[in-house]
């Protein structure tokens, strides 16, 4: 699911103008979810600004705010996997190592979990220990866990260690074929803002030196145990 479908066919002008239909695809898709939940959150702000004090406090006050509220937590979702997504396709986040108890990463992500992820149930290996950029690992698990427990789907995570690696089985909702390729003008939208979210794990997986995988029902994430450093992953996936 690398994105790089069509590679090597073709004449070069072919596969060039490829790319440049699907970046051109993404972009839009891009400037698509994040334009529609914006206009809402300054229509409801700019509603508010000419509430009265009173009715601001009241029920109509509080449902525009709501509003506003969700909308730009949509709009900070998207843009943050955006930019990560970006950094990572260029080669620009310097990937660091550093020893992690897995048990505890899990642990830490379970606990920051939005609270629309259904709950949460971990399997592991007592006393795993990996080297692994943190940010990078707190991202992907955060975009599995929530891809797996949308709308409240009790979640099974498995961590097992074994041939110096480690595989994270997540299992969770139903999963698309085409979860982890970037989304195009066109694609379904996300009103949580999660449409990027799993195309950042494929892109954040390959920097940390692993893979991502579905089996059957499950993500399955393998990552080294030792330090891995990818310069420039080659994550892409404007198929």
């Amino acid at each position: 699911m690398s994105g790089k479908e069509g590679t090597g066919r073709g004449h070069p002008e072919e596969q060039e103008q490829r790319d440049h239909d699907a970046r051109s695809g993404y972009l839009g898709f891009v400037a698509h979810e994040v334009r529609n939940p914006l206009s809402t959150a300054l229509w409801s702000a700019e509603l508010l600004s000419r509430m009265g004090a009173e009715e601001r406090g009241g029920p109509r006050g509080e449902k525009l705010t709501a509003m506003c509220l969700r909308s730009l937590s949509r709009v900070r979702q998207l843009i943050e996997d955006h930019f990560l997504a970006e950094r990572l396709d260029v080669g620009g986040i310097v990937v660091r190592p550093e020893p992690l108890g897995l048990a505890e990463v899990v642990e830490e992500a379970i606990g920051r979990r939005p609270s629309d992820i259904g709950p949460i149930t971990v399997v592991a290996d007592p006393g795993v220990t990996l080297h692994a950029d943190r940010m990078l690992l707190d991202r992907a698990l955060d975009g599995l866990l929530a891809a797996a427990g949308r709308e409240g789907t009790p979640v099974r995570v498995v961590l097992r260690a074994e041939r110096g690696q480690v595989s994270l089985s997540i299992q969770g909702g139903p999963i698309t074929p085409d979860a982890f390729v970037d989304p195009r003008k066109g694609s379904p939208s996300d009103l949580k803002g999660r449409a990027l979210t799993l195309p950042v794990v494929r892109r954040a997986a390959l920097a940390l030196g692993g893979r991502l995988a579905v089996e059957g029902e499950s993500f399955v994430l393998t990552l080294p145990l030792e330090p891995a450093y990818t310069p420039r992953p080659d994550a892409s996936a404007h198929p």
